[in-house]
């Protein structure tokens, strides 16, 4: 059973201690998407690495300016290129001359209509990450892991130290994560969940909302949560339900309307990954318009 942890209250400006390693600090950017704000981790003594660090709220910059006497940031690390997660990229590399890390974004979809909080179409990383690609400094090794389907360039980074994984908006405590069209993908989504079965972390750090302990059992709610929603989908289609926006109705009368454009989004990601394999019929163009049935 999915059961989501929504105890979380930072203090903005304030950095938070989450181990012996790893320090948080959280931008002042609440909303419906990203909870009580972007979570900026810190890692490292004296040679340190930043990952995700935020959007470019001029507060947030000068809280993360004001941790940097007495240590060098030797990297900054984006999980994916979402405009709560990358933007104060540059300006961070203009104060400390790091270079910025991350996934390949040239095969991303050029149009990108997310429902959320958007995508950062200046971000340009320095350096380009693979998956198992390792990253080491002074106490610390990090191994950057690909996970797509949040994001076609989404990256976890693991600290092999503490056998911790930042998860990025991939596996998040608080909430599902959405998967929208046109960048998003629901199978490589569900396939990046499942990866992470493979490996050993400890804990888990998402971006938004307060650590996983324990996430193996999660992980595998959230796998379970989107197969009993590929089971609704079928059951409202047997139904007689034809359309994304009649479906949402239905499937989703439980959450405000506000959320529903992204509702749409990620049942959208469902019904391609179901016709992909066969499940579902579509009459015509496999989009927002699109009439499904069964088989």
């Amino acid at each position: 059973m999915l059961i989501f942890n929504k105890k979380f209250a930072p203090q903005y400006g304030e950095v938070t201690r989450v181990s012996p390693l790893v320090r948080r600090l959280v931008a002042p950017n609440p909303s419906p998407f990203t909870f009580y704000g972007t979570g900026t981790y810190i890692i490292g003594k004296t040679q340190i690495i930043i990952i995700d660090p935020g959007p470019a709220i001029p507060s947030h910059i000068q809280a993360l300016e004001n941790l940097l006497e007495n240590v060098t940031v030797s990297h900054i690390l984006i999980t994916h290129n979402h405009v709560d997660h990358s933007p104060a990229a540059q300006p961070l590399k203009l104060i400390t001359g790091a270079d910025i890390y991350g996934f390949d974004v040239t095969g991303q979809a050029e149009i990108d209509n997310h429902a959320e909080e958007g995508r950062d179409q200046n971000f340009a990383p320095d350096h380009i990450l693979k998956d198992g690609d390792i990253i080491e400094g002074d106490g610390w090794t990090i191994e950057a892991i690909h996970t797509p389907g949040h994001l076609s360039n989404h990256l976890c980074f693991a600290l092999r130290e503490e056998k911790a994984l930042f998860s990025g908006d991939h596996v998040m405590g608080w909430s599902t994560s959405v998967v929208s069209q046109p960048d998003g993908n629901m199978k490589d989504y569900i396939a990046s969940l499942e990866k992470l079965l493979s490996r050993d972390d400890d804990i888990y750090y998402p971006t938004h909302g307060a650590p996983i302990e324990n996430p193996k059992p999660y992980v595998r709610a959230l796998i379970a949560h989107r197969h009993q929603r590929e089971s609704q989908i079928l059951e409202v289609l047997s139904t007689g339900a034809t359309t994304i926006l009649h479906m949402v109705d239905i499937i989703y009368s439980d959450i405000p309307p506000y959320l529903h454009p992204a509702a749409r989004s990620s049942l959208l990601s469902h019904l391609i990954h179901m016709t992909n394999d066969g499940r579902v019929k579509c009459r015509g163009k496999i989009d927002k318009d699109g009439i499904f049935s069964l088989p």
